[in-house]
């Protein structure tokens, strides 16, 4: 297993830096696309200019979308650029939220266990689990204004998102079971680099495990989208995630290997359960694209005699050859399986654009999509014109402040509102189910008002 001692962190994220400046090249075999970097995985320096080639852009559709983005080098990019359909998937960054859920389980196994390091190890697990699903190259949708998503029937979960703020983008979220309670405040800063894109989670992600209340606080490691336009579009997170029990004191510290030559080292996670004094106690490796296995340690973070490795989680296996590489959960998400009786008429489901993608309509998408975003800048413009401000209806902005490595994040919290929602449309004997083709999708709060 890779060293994981956290002293050594300078020369490991100097590691990442060198083991990507090995797998570059500048794209000098294209005129006019001088010094972009083309970084392929799975070899060296040599094919660069071939893997350029690669991917799923038309040349005509490549063209056109580097003469737009080479502007926007060195910016975030976020929410300030519109990009073409052809490279979303039929899901909003709502639903993405709700993927983190598929091994809930491993947070009932948590809260579960009295051991305070075992409980770490089947936490800090459920976090990994979620970077299989993110590893897929297609763009969620950016939700509109007041665009929500609910998810019931897994795992004895309710889960409820909304997207409270639109610039910046910035999305909260809620879930909650008999075993734990799950909050975050999710925004993302970018750096658009030509042909990759640096991604800094600017999130605060509370979990509370019911039995004892003890509160647990993550810090993910950054991310990168290689490829954007030339070659085949890849993700890698580099870098260290850390998860806390802000109770104890105990911590989890994992590294993300960095893509060395010809793959080696990628999708490589390694490291240490620690107790409050620092001490290691648990040793932690796997590859998160596939399963994770621990065993306990000596002070020096070696195994101790007798014991062995252990798995603690692994993927489930996923559909073969699928279109935007969903999962068989991802495919759940977007159906109404998981949706509860009365489904909101702002649910990302209901989304015209994202149901046409769907459907493999890619034209009609991009105009739905772009009708979508034109009434939003008209609700906007009504809201402004008569003096009102947007108000989230199942989250509250709090006064707090909470810093990241990467900017302050203002945060929202969970108002209960959702719960009360839930319980009286549950209450009823009969509900009217939820038609795609006849709910229209309405997040918006002043569909209505007109300037005066």
């Amino acid at each position: 297993m890779a060293s994981t001692d956290p002293k050594q962190g300078g020369g490991f994220f100097a590691s990442i830096a060198a083991s990507i400046s090995n797998l570059t090249k500048s794209v000098n075999g294209f005129v006019g696309y001088e010094g972009l970097e083309v970084v392929n995985p799975e070899g060296g320096t040599e094919d660069s200019e071939e893997e350029a080639k690669r991917g799923r852009w038309k040349q005509e559709d490549r063209d056109s979308y580097w003469r737009m983005m080479q502007n926007y080098i060195g910016s975030d990019v976020t929410s300030m650029v519109t990009l073409p359909v052809l490279i979303f998937e039929p899901m909003s960054m709502l639903q993405k939220m709700a993927e983190l859920m598929e091994y809930s389980y491993l947070l009932d196994m948590a809260d579960e266990c009295e051991d305070p390091h075992m409980r770490l190890v089947y936490a800090a697990s459920f976090f990994i689990s979620v970077y299989y699903a993110l590893q897929r190259t297609w763009k969620p949708f950016n939700p509109i204004l007041g665009e929500t998503y609910e998810m019931v029937n897994h795992g004895g979960i309710t889960f409820i998102a909304e997207q409270v703020c639109h610039h910046p983008p910035m999305s909260a979220g809620h879930a909650e079971n008999e075993h734990f309670i799950y909050d975050i405040s999710s925004k993302v800063k970018t750096k658009f680099l030509g042909n990759s894109v640096d991604v800094y989670p600017l999130g605060r992600t509370r979990v509370t495990l019911k039995r004892d209340g003890a509160v647990l606080g993550l810090v993910p490691p950054p991310t990168k989208v290689n490829n954007l336009i030339f070659g085949r579009t890849w993700i890698d997170s580099p870098g260290e995630m850390v998860l806390t029990n802000l109770t104890t004191g105990d911590k989890v510290v994992l590294y993300f290997q960095p893509c060395g030559w010809f793959g080696a080292g990628r999708y490589e996670v390694d490291g240490y359960v620690y107790n409050a004094a620092e001490e290691p106690k648990i040793l932690m490796t796997g590859k998160w694209n596939d399963s994770l296995s621990y065993q306990p340690c000596d002070l020096e973070g070696e195994p101790l005699p007798g014991t062995e490795l252990k798995e603690v989680w692994r993927v489930a296996d996923a559909p073969k050859n699928d279109r935007f590489q969903y999962t068989h959960f991802a495919h759940k998400i977007n159906s109404f399986d998981t949706a509860p009786k009365k489904l909101l008429a702002s649910d990302s489901r209901l989304r015209p654009d994202r149901y046409a993608l769907e459907k493999g309509d890619i034209s009609q998408a991009g105009l739905e999509k772009s009708r979508l975003e034109e009434k939003q800048r008209e609700e906007k413009r009504n809201r402004e014109a008569q003096g009102h401000q947007f108000t989230p209806k199942w989250f509250d902005l709090t006064s707090e402040i909470y810093p990241t490595p990467w900017g302050d994040l203002e945060v929202y919290s969970y108002n209960g509102k959702y719960a009360e929602h839930r319980a009286a449309v549950d209450s009823l004997d009969s509900v009217e189910e939820v038609d795609i083709k006849s709910t229209e999708f309405n997040p918006w709060q002043y569909e209505n008002s007109a300037p005066e």
